[in-house]
């Protein structure tokens, strides 16, 4: 297939600085993610690579070739947009067979057609809707008839802009297992663009996360998860949200522990993470993930910090424990049977083997444990 690289990418709209200096690159064969929030710069990012827009300045390039001034024509890749893009008063066949009647295909002859038509209809299972239109069709049938045509026309790079997220939450989680599948058998290189982290993590070999027009980290998704670049990466990834609080490192006879939720949290910090912070003076900010805290409601427990129960949401599968402390709350994932009241005493074990430590000023990635077993938790 290809493989993808940008340098310095700028491009601006009037005085809006849609992306800013951007520099990554796309193995071949690759699954590659841009995440971000509304407003980040994916979809112009991709509308770049796709040809759709030229960047002010800045290269791009496709396997080895600058690809600044070729036209979206001549690129040889195929996007998906979110909104479907289908002809209405086309059967899906039609639909589906569109691109490969381009000159660029070097597909000829209808029966050639059809035979590709109906390998790509039969691998994405809607061989049985291909005489329909798609006013007749539910809204996961019509995502995958544009994955379609994309797929027929066998392009260097699949550019695919949030094409899930019109669907139901059932049939998200089906697609994504579904576009990882197709993936891996087409050995496609696939520029992905999302807004939910679960996307990310569960289909990328590597994500890029862009925030207001810039790269902030580009990694695998144990590396995005575990060692965040930044704060805004962490509290990106994750649900409940990370917990970030301010701390301040003491020492109790030689050994480094956290003061933090108004108190000393019993668990000492490890050795290899003292080696790093060393150099950044005693403040520091902790994040702790809700599903890396225990909690306890009967009797004192020892290692563990008192709280008071602020309130507790069942969220379906799962629950949110929120905790006081003074001023400040603390997330805590727990069994949507939990059952407490408002200001019931709490006892909290924070292990700080799982803590990650950003700096207090600029909030980025300071250490964490190298003892952590990066067993992709985040899929729990």
């Amino acid at each position: 297939m290809a493989d993808l690289k940008l340098e310095n990418i700028t491009k601006r709209f009037k005085k809006v600085i849609a992306i800013e200096n951007l520099n990554f690159e796309v193995k071949n064969n690759e699954f590659f993610v841009l995440f971000g929030p509304a407003g980040a710069g994916k979809t112009t990012t991709l509308n770049i690579i796709a040809g759709i827009y030229t960047p002010d300045t800045g290269r791009f390039y496709m396997n080895g070739k600058l690809m600044n001034l070729v036209e979206p024509a001549e690129r040889n890749v195929a996007m998906v947009f979110e909104n479907y893009a289908l002809y209405p008063h086309m059967t899906v066949y039609e639909n589906m067979s569109s691109p490969l009647r381009s000159p660029m295909t070097h597909i000829t002859g209808e029966e050639n057609i059809r035979r590709e038509v109906t390998r790509v209809a039969e691998m994405l299972g809607i061989a049985q809707l291909l005489e329909r239109r798609p006013s007749e069709l539910s809204n996961g049938q019509r995502q995958r008839v544009a994955l379609g045509r994309a797929l027929v026309r066998k392009p260097e790079v699949y550019l695919m802009d949030e094409p899930i997220a019109h669907l139901d939450a059932k049939l998200r989680h089906m697609m994504r297992a579904e576009l990882k599948e197709m993936q891996a058998k087409l050995n496609a290189t696939t520029i992905y663009v999302t807004h939910d982290y679960l996307e990310a993590l569960s289909l990328a070999d590597r994500i890029a996360v862009l925030n207001k027009g810039q790269i902030v980290q580009v990694g695998t998704p144990d590396e995005i998860y575990y060692r965040p670049a930044t704060e805004f990466v962490a509290e990106c990834f994750g649900d409940p949200a990370i917990n970030i609080h301010e701390g301040e490192l003491v020492n109790q006879n030689g050994d480094i522990y956290v003061r933090m939720l108004g108190q000393v949290i019993p668990s000492k910090v490890p050795g290899n993470v003292v080696q790093k912070l060393k150099a950044v003076g005693r403040n520091i900010h902790v994040g702790i993930r809700p599903n890396d805290i225990q909690f306890y409601l009967d009797g004192p427990v020892a290692g563990t910090i008192t709280g008071k129960v602020y309130s507790f949401e069942p969220l379906g599968a799962k629950g949110v424990l929120n905790v006081s402390f003074g001023n400040e709350l603390l997330r805590i994932k727990a069994p949507v049977n939990t059952q407490v009241t408002p200001d019931q005493p709490i006892q909290v074990l924070i292990n700080m083997e799982n803590a990650i430590f950003f700096d207090c000023e600029k909030r980025h990635f300071l250490a964490r444990s190298e003892q952590l077993g990066e067993d992709s938790a985040w899929l729990n």
